[in-house]
């Protein structure tokens, strides 16, 4: 019984050790610190598990070039083979996307894709006066040779087309997945992850100058989660959260200072402002738009404080309204601060600082209900004359009281200083 089981295992243990497995990664969304973040971690997870191959789903409008840059030197400096597949249909791999595809060492698609559009976002045309048309224009010229060096380089290194990535760089073109196979632009269509698989197996990869045939009949593939410093950086460099810890820190630094002691809208504030700064400092950001917004919320601070016809409130949101739109460039990033949003925060923004501001005059211009100020000006009653002043009642207390003027018992008086316990007062006239 026992050699018929150590057989079996000596029949079935080839069939185990042939299924290779696979990291599975997904990038979703604008590339960004928090995907190149991921796609280091994924790669170094896979190198642990001695894994045969990664595999990225690559689902992107495009984003940072930096980033771009960080994860196209990752996959070409692999130890591992890359298969890049946009996927699922009605993906796309615009702008960094097309970088990324043409860096791997497999590119695939899936039917109802596209890829493309991959000329830098200072290259787009933009008014410029005679002074700085000059400047502009070798600018751009840098950029564009820069970009047409890098993915034609890219092209070469993988055996791609290398004139439709120079149209994608110069012109902006964009082009179908079946197109994109037909002129040698990828190198299979798949319809899911299986097919792709099956159409893998047996294809040869170069890996630091050394072939390698795949081998992905019998694999296991094991999808790599991103880490929660990656989570992190996703959720902060989101330019719709990045806005709105913005403005947090905005709010709960603006009412500490006019409530001190208040502390939660001080703390709250100053984290918002810490964990802003730090996303503004991995994300770039237009610095007119940002004084766009302080400016607008000046304004309507200023409109509680000027008798007007409400022309700094209106002022006001425009601006702020106009900064949250210039505050992130939906070209250079991949996507921008959401116009719903933008609207939301200026109206209500309006709302809060007009809100605010008016209750604080309001508390500052009352009357004083307690304390000695709110003695000043009291009325009393005389209800003793004594040789040294008076006994008079007032506010329920019985106090002391010295007069210029000669008071009788029940005679109605004015207080109007006190020094110490003992009250000034002055006869009131019926």
């Amino acid at each position: 019984m026992i050699r018929l089981l150590f057989l079996s295992l000596l029949i079935f243990l080839p069939l185990f050790a042939d299924n290779a497995l696979v990291v599975k990664l997904e990038i979703k969304g604008a590339i960004g610190p928090a995907s190149s973040e991921y796609l280091k971690e994924g790669m170094e997870f896979a190198r642990e598990k001695d894994a045969h191959m990664i595999l990225i789903e690559l689902d992107t409008p495009g984003g940072l070039s930096s980033s771009m840059r960080d994860m196209i030197q990752a996959i070409t400096n692999s130890s591992l083979p890359v298969v890049t597949y946009v996927y699922p249909k009605g993906a796309h791999a615009a702008s960094a996307g097309t970088y990324l595809l043409y860096a791997s060492h497999i590119a695939a698609m899936s039917p109802g894709t596209n890829l493309g559009a991959a000329t830098p976002v200072s290259l787009m045309p933009t008014p410029n006066t005679d002074a700085n048309s000059s400047a502009l224009s070798t600018l751009e010229k840098k950029v564009t040779n820069d970009a047409v060096a890098y993915i034609k380089s890219l092209a070469e290194l993988n055996e791609r087309n290398v004139s439709w990535a120079l149209s994608a760089v110069e012109e902006a073109k964009s082009i179908s997945a079946s197109d994109a196979l037909k002129y040698g632009v990828i190198d299979l269509i798949a319809e899911d992850i299986e097919e792709l698989l099956q159409k893998l197996d047996g294809r040869e990869v170069v890996l630091s100058g050394k072939k390698m045939t795949l081998s992905t009949k019998n694999t296991l593939i094991q999808s790599f989660e991103p880490s929660w410093k990656s989570r992190f950086l996703s959720t902060i460099t989101n330019p719709n959260i990045a806005y709105i810890l913005l403005l947090l820190a905005i709010y709960g630094i603006f009412f500490e200072l006019m409530n001190p002691g208040s502390i939660f809208p001080g703390v709250i504030g100053v984290i918002s402002g810490v964990i802003a700064l730090y996303a503004l400092n991995m994300i770039p950001f237009d610095y007119a738009g940002l004084l766009l917004i302080l400016l607008g919320l000046a304004f309507m601070v200023a409109e509680v404080f000027v008798v007007g016809f409400g022309i700094l409130g209106i002022g006001g949101v425009i601006a702020f309204a106009f900064g949250s739109l210039l505050l992130f460039d939906a070209d250079t990033l991949g996507q921008s601060v959401s116009i719903p949003l933008i609207i939301a925060f200026s109206l209500s923004s309006l709302a809060f600082f007009v809100l605010v501001m008016k209750l604080f005059l309001s508390s500052r211009s009352a009357k004083v209900v307690s304390g000695a100020d709110e003695m000043i000006g009291a009325a009393a009653k005389v209800v003793d004359v004594r040789e040294d002043g008076y006994l008079v009642h007032c506010h329920g207390e019985t106090w002391s009281a010295v007069s210029e003027s000669k008071l009788s018992i029940g005679q109605n008086v004015e207080v109007v200083k006190l020094s110490g316990l003992v009250l000034k007062v002055k006869p009131i006239k019926e």
